[in-house]
């Protein structure tokens, strides 16, 4: 078939960008054509459920108002995440922030208390404040539970939150299951290991097999949207290979497949696995998530 050449006009909308993109339907413009497309046939088919699955800086890189207004909207079902991104949700939620940088001598950023991610600064400040908070909604949760789930710890902790952007709050409030398999790598893991040196609060993890293997097998369909990779896209994908692997699926990353890494790995591998249907409708974005993501969500909110 002929490539037809890309235009761009006058006032031309998000998803006019993306239609372009879509005459050549080659290259990266080619898959972010057909990520677009994908996206939206997630969100407007009521027989799927979306699973959104989180690694990488995301909430640091300016991510996490996107992903709350998705879930406020009802276009997400289940989270995977990083236990990092939502460490950096509760950052905001007890009000800290995240920062620009405007220089990268880390020996004296470390002199002034300030962690770098890339070109993103954090305050140690701002971490003090989350440990005192999150301190205090664990001695909340121990009083009424001594054995508890991550799922059911993220849905708890969001019953305490303010921030009406928060993600952790806006799936409590929406009853959108969050699954953090890693959280124990992260500050909201270290914080709670310190909390159970002097109070009685163990977390389950193995409990969210049960309850996710229930979620995956009530889904008629079930469509991934994979931003990074790691372990919260195997946790994702893997849940679905006992009912043959998910319907479809879109992965933004910046990592290669020559290493053989899963993070690397286009989708279509996870077929060989079980982890994708032989038929699924699959793409691989190789670039940034904060920038392509953003544009597939636009575009699919343009076009309805």
């Amino acid at each position: 078939m002929r490539i037809t050449h890309m235009k761009i006009f006058p006032k031309m909308k998000v998803s006019d960008l993306i239609n372009e993109m879509g005459k050549s339907r080659v290259l990266g413009a080619g898959k972010v054509y057909k990520a677009a497309k994908i996206l939206r046939k997630m969100f407007n088919d009521k027989d799927m459920n979306v699973f959104l699955s989180l690694a990488g800086p995301l909430v640091p890189g300016g991510m996490r108002q996107i992903i709350a207004d998705l879930v406020k909207q009802g276009k997400i079902d289940v989270i995977i995440s990083s236990g990092a991104n939502l460490t950096h949700d509760l950052l905001e939620a007890f009000g800290g922030a995240h920062y620009r940088g405007k220089g990268f001598d880390d020996k004296k950023l470390r002199k002034k208390s300030i962690g770098r991610i890339g070109d993103i600064y954090t305050k140690s400040d701002d971490f003090e404040i989350f440990e005192e908070k999150i301190n205090i909604i664990f001695k909340k949760i121990a009083k009424k539970k001594k054995i508890i789930s991550i799922r059911e710890l993220l849905y708890e902790i969001g019953k305490y939150l303010d921030d009406k952007n928060s993600i952790i709050k806006n799936a409590t409030e929406k009853n959108v299951p969050i699954y953090s398999p890693g959280i124990i790598d992260s500050m909201i893991g270290l914080q709670l290991w310190m909390f159970t040196q002097e109070n009685e609060l163990h977390l389950d993890a193995v409990a969210d097999m049960h309850h996710l293997s229930d979620v995956v097998f009530s889904s008629k369909k079930i469509g991934a949207i994979i931003l990074g990779g790691g372990l919260p896209k195997h946790y994702t994908i893997a849940s679905t290979i006992l009912r043959g692997g998910i319907d479809a699926g879109i992965q933004i990353t910046t990592d290669r497949g020559e290493g053989g890494s899963l993070s690397g790995a286009p989708l279509e591998e996870a077929i060989s696995w079980g982890k994708a249907r032989a038929n699924a409708d699959l793409v691989t974005v190789v670039g940034d998530v904060t920038i392509i993501f953003p544009l597939l969500v636009a575009a699919a909110i343009d076009e309805g």
